[in-house]
């Protein structure tokens, strides 16, 4: 149990490579607030195409994973499974054209690169897992977070905390005094 699988070009000219794979935690690190939780479940096939005269490596399969983030609002440990297909292009790195800045075709947004002689399959895993993660996550759609001032979960308990701001900004005017 490993998943550290390298996909080589050179050697899916000789027959595509299916794929099976445990993937540690350790090789999937999301971000500082998300954790894979147990090893990923990784399985699909790699195969060589020649697309416009450019060899690609085709990378399609599927994801079961589970992972774990803190609420957004009051850090209550969550969970998530995971599952899910992906079908990803990959295209050498060389395949981009020397120059300046071009404009990509909307085909071009949808192709991933890679340089040397292939494509870590854990490295894939990693985006899509990314890809599939929301932008915010919250234990229940009305969390109320916690309390500015006393850190109290207000899911739990009704602090009776006062939340007073003064915006600093207007001291000066503050300190100013009525002539009469």
């Amino acid at each position: 149990m490993g998943g550290g699988i390298y996909i080589e070009a050179a050697a899916l000219e000789r027959k595509p490579l299916r794929f099976e794979s445990m993937m540690r935690p350790a090789l999937l690190d999301l971000s500082d607030s998300w954790r894979v939780a147990r090893p990923a479940e990784v399985s699909g096939l790699a195969e060589l195409l020649d697309r416009d005269g450019v060899r690609s490596i085709r990378v399609r399969g599927r994801i079961r994973a589970s992972v774990r983030h803190d609420c957004d609002r009051c850090l209550k440990e969550l969970s998530r499974d995971l599952d899910g297909g992906f079908d990803l292009l990959f295209r050498p790195m060389a395949a981009i054209e020397e120059g300046g800045e071009a404009a990509l075709s909307a085909e071009q947004t949808e192709v991933g690169f890679y340089e040397g002689g292939g494509v870590a399959l854990p490295d894939v895993v990693r985006e899509q897992l990314l890809l599939w993660l929301p932008a915010r996550s919250l234990c229940q759609p009305d969390c109320k977070g916690l309390c500015p001032v006393c850190g109290g979960d207000r899911n739990e308990v009704a602090c009776s905390c006062r939340e007073t701001f003064v915006d600093p900004r207007w001291d000066a005017l503050r300190r100013l005094r009525p002539v009469h």
